[in-house]
């Protein structure tokens, strides 16, 4: 196994060596297993390693969710699968004017749906992918990478099916890596890298389903 090195204290480090390494399935449970995940950077694509001090997360006894969210799922406007068309959810969420979700990237999540661990959250309409989310599930984790929408609160209904059937299954931590104001409407909290590691560790124990 490569080891996964960042500096102390650095919000992000240059992937392991050599930096020509490839991205694949073990290389990811890895890197997740210590609060490690990867981004693509410019136009060149390179891979780094991050690990945020805050760390961003949800408490999944305490998500909020706009009334007007709730309107739209009871009004059923949209059909709701998990990891049916994982590939094409997470081209859509690259599918951006800027993005750090490289054919690289895309390549190893690949292999990790494949063997059961990456999922997708998916909204459809008419027989038409219209919106979604995906992560990878580990133990009692949820690590959510990524979203998009192409239509109004396809995303947002996306999410909302994701926190419930983590609730389901009894799961300890949903991970969202970055705050930002679209995530602070749902109750979005941070934690310190020390206390992040505490819970990824209780969590990591725990044997859930995400399927």
């Amino acid at each position: 196994m490569v080891a996964l090195r960042l500096s102390p204290g650095a919000r992000k480090a240059p992937g392991p060596e050599p930096v020509s390494t490839r991205l694949n399935a073990e290389l990811l449970l890895y890197a997740y297993a210590q609060g490690i995940f990867p981004m693509a950077e410019g136009s060149s694509e390179r891979i780094y390693w991050y690990e945020p001090d805050p760390r961003a997360i949800f408490e999944l006894d305490a998500v909020h969710f706009p009334r007007r969210l709730l309107r739209t799922i009871r009004q059923g406007r949209f059909e709701l699968r998990y990891s049916t068309a994982f590939e094409g959810v997470i081209r859509a969420c690259a599918d951006r004017s800027s993005t750090w979700i490289s054919e690289e990237i895309v390549r190893a999540y690949l292999q990790l749906s494949r063997l059961g661990y990456a999922h997708s959250v998916e909204t459809w309409r008419e027989g038409t992918l219209v919106g979604g989310l995906y992560g990878v599930a580990l133990g009692g984790a949820f690590f959510g990478e990524s979203m998009f929408s192409r239509e109004a609160d396809a995303s947002k209904v996306a999410f909302y099916y994701l926190v419930e059937r983590l609730r389901e299954r009894s799961y300890a931590l949903l991970d969202t890596q970055f705050t930002n104001k679209h995530l602070a409407q749902f109750n979005v909290v941070e934690v310190s890298r020390k206390e992040y590691r505490r819970r990824l560790k209780a969590a990591l124990a725990l044997k859930c389903r995400f399927l």
